[in-house]
């Protein structure tokens, strides 16, 4: 009975994770989407709001909706005229004052995490958190703004801590560089070994272990 039940968890933990992280997102998007349409509908004649209304609370056509429009943008977006398009959207949002510092952001996070050539994080740390005796694995992003570097007045970088099983959250550090421990396994490897809570191992095991010293670059 054990053996079976954990070959069936092998099966579907996998499968249950990767459902429930594409479903976070696409529900994410569905909200905003769904509240586009609910003030379309707002505006629309009572008869037609009534149709809309019902085929929007129809099972699975906020999501449909979702695929369907990030699908038609992304090939409009790609387009000639569409790229035209983009480009003026852009200018036009980055002169409004409070929302071009977030849409900017946001655009270069995504941009990196879905880009072919990007990548979201340069290499794998080791870090101490949430105190001194213990190790986590986290990535480096970047380096520090120039102002954090001038206040800091020393060599920080900073990281991304994800959490476990979910590494879409987690927290923004940043850390002395000194303190930290480069990993010689890849991001892809870090991020498996994360997700699974340390029950795969990476491929590389000639990694530093946490007792050994941190190596200064």
């Amino acid at each position: 009975m054990k053996k079976y039940f954990i070959a069936g968890i092998l099966v579907w933990a996998p499968l249950s994770i990767t459902v429930w992280v594409i479903a976070w997102g696409l529900g994410l998007l569905d909200g905003v989407f769904g509240s586009v349409m609910h003030a379309i509908i707002m505006v629309l004649p009572h008869d037609a709001a009534l149709d809309v209304q019902h085929f929007r609370d129809l099972p699975g056509v906020g999501i449909l909706i979702v695929i369907a429009v990030i699908m038609l943008t992304g090939l409009i977006a790609i387009s000639f005229a569409g790229q035209w398009w983009v480009r003026v959207w852009n200018k036009q949002i980055n002169r409004i004052p409070v929302v071009r510092s977030i849409y900017s952001s946001v655009q270069q996070v995504s941009s990196t995490l879905f880009s072919g050539s990007g990548q979201a994080f340069s290499k794998a740390l080791l870090i101490r958190y949430p105190h001194a005796d213990s190790w986590v694995i986290a990535f480096q992003t970047g380096t520090p703004a120039k102002e954090v570097t001038a206040k800091l007045g020393e060599d920080y970088v900073n990281v991304f801590l994800p959490t476990t099983p979910n590494p879409t959250s987690g927290f923004f550090m940043i850390v002395p560089r000194a303190q930290t421990i480069e990993l010689e396994m890849s991001v892809e490897e870090a991020l498996k070994h994360i997700v699974s809570m340390g029950s795969v191992p990476p491929n590389n095991s000639s990694g530093m272990a946490p007792h050994e010293s941190p190596h200064h670059f």
